[in-house]
């Protein structure tokens, strides 16, 4: 098991990823259109890609966006696209690779929205403190 950061290069195989994650909570597939987009954000580091690799195969993913938060005043970061293959879960890859994530983003705090079922497993792997409910404006 390697953790890394997922550069550029190795966008394809985030592609396969993004994939089965939408596939998996009942979203449409990303258009070539957002991906494109996708494709850009990273370059332009508005948003990182932390992975976990098994067999020189990547398996797992998550990305942080930085922001500034008034819960530590500082640089913070809203965690998502948090995926594993199923054959791979169960393995302690989620708590390594948030920690990996946390750690390697340099930011002071991590937030997470996330459904009520997923509740109990971001508790588990250290999101620990309630900040009321996250909500989305716009599509």
């Amino acid at each position: 098991m390697d953790l890394v950061k997922i550069r550029p290069e190795a966008f394809e195989e985030l592609v396969e990823l993004q994939k089965a994650y939408k596939a998996e909570i009942g979203e449409a597939e990303p258009t070539c259109a957002e991906l494109n987009r996708l494709k850009q954000a990273i370059k332009m580091r508005k948003i990182r890609f932390y992975g976990c690799r098994c067999d020189q195969t990547l398996v797992a993913c998550c990305s942080i966006c930085e922001t500034y938060s008034t819960f530590h005043y500082g640089k913070s970061g809203v965690l998502e696209d948090f995926y594993i293959r199923p054959a791979y879960r169960h393995q302690g890859i989620a708590r390594k690779l948030v920690a990996f994530a946390y750690e390697q983003s340099g930011v002071g705090s991590l937030t997470v929205g996330c459904a009520d079922c997923d509740v109990p497993l971001y508790r588990a792997i250290g999101f620990g403190v309630p900040l009321g409910n996250l909500l989305a404006f716009g599509g």
